[in-house]
């Protein structure tokens, strides 16, 4: 049984060799990352080039980096690299929260994402903060969840997003099975002048905020304590919508086609 990591942190953040030694034993781990770090760059592919890999060597098991993002990661192990269909795949550990906004903007969320389109089903891992560098209660979660999706799947379609505390185990209040948190970043951009008259953009900082109250959601969960355990569907579309928009009128050359008069082929 395969098991295929990756991140959008790089082959050399701390979080996915924590990850890495925690799931031994699980499976076959395969570990297929960016080179550098692609934080941020959202669901983006390599879609012209080469796309270079360097195996590596982690105390006897060959890893590979590529010059790309996790989509790009996941996309060249599956066509290329496994021998076989992997059971799971898992994105992570990531170095900072993926909750509310981030799904849209995280890389790691992507890898995730990418491997659902496939048929596979995935985990997205993160611990909280930046600033703390401790990974053992995020792996060990990491570890008691893969394990559960192994042993009884997850629906087609579906991945799981995790969030977890920077704190230690003993002062995590549980487990909280949430919802997405509506929410936005908040900018503050400070310009300045760099003496020839052209003026540059600094962000000099940002934060998020919610839309909405955020009870239920992940952000209220991570922010009391909890590990946040969010399902996420890759398929966008808003079917609750469909039936009001065929009531528009927005038929457009009938004549032409006199299908489109009920409003969709």
């Amino acid at each position: 049984m395969l098991i295929l990591l990756t991140n959008d942190d790089g082959i050399h953040a701390p979080g996915l060799r924590a990850l890495f030694e925690a799931l031994q034993g699980l499976g076959e781990l395969w570990v297929t990352a960016p080179s550098q770090e692609r934080s941020a760059v959202s669901h983006s592919f390599t879609q012209q080039g080469p796309l270079r890999l360097e195996e590596l060597d982690w105390n006897g098991t060959k890893v590979y980096a590529l010059d790309g993002n996790p989509a790009d990661a996941v996309k060249i192990a599956m066509q290329s690299l496994l021998p076989e269909r992997p059971a799971l795949v898992v994105s992570g550990i990531n170095n900072g929260e993926n909750t509310g906004v981030d799904l849209i903007y995280s890389g790691t969320v992507a890898g995730a994402r990418e491997a659902v389109i496939f048929g596979i089903p995935a985990l997205a891992v993160s611990k909280l903060s930046r600033s703390y560098p401790d990974f053992s209660a995020s792996a060990a979660f990491a570890r008691k969840i893969a394990k559960g999706v192994l042993e009884r799947g997850l629906p087609s379609g579906i991945l799981l997003n995790v969030n977890v505390p920077a704190l230690p185990e003993t002062q995590i209040q549980g487990v909280r099975i949430t919802h997405q948190a509506l929410s936005r970043y908040e900018e503050k951009v400070a310009r300045q002048s760099n003496g020839d008259g052209v003026s540059l953009c600094d962000w000099v900082d940002f934060h998020k905020v919610l839309i909405e109250d955020g009870r239920g959601s992940d952000v209220e969960a991570v922010r009391a304590g909890f590990i946040s355990v969010t399902p996420v569907h890759h398929r966008l579309t808003d079917y609750s919508l469909i039936p009001q928009l065929e009531q528009w009128d927005l038929n457009f050359n009938q004549e032409a086609d006199p299908r489109l008069r009920g409003g969709r082929l």
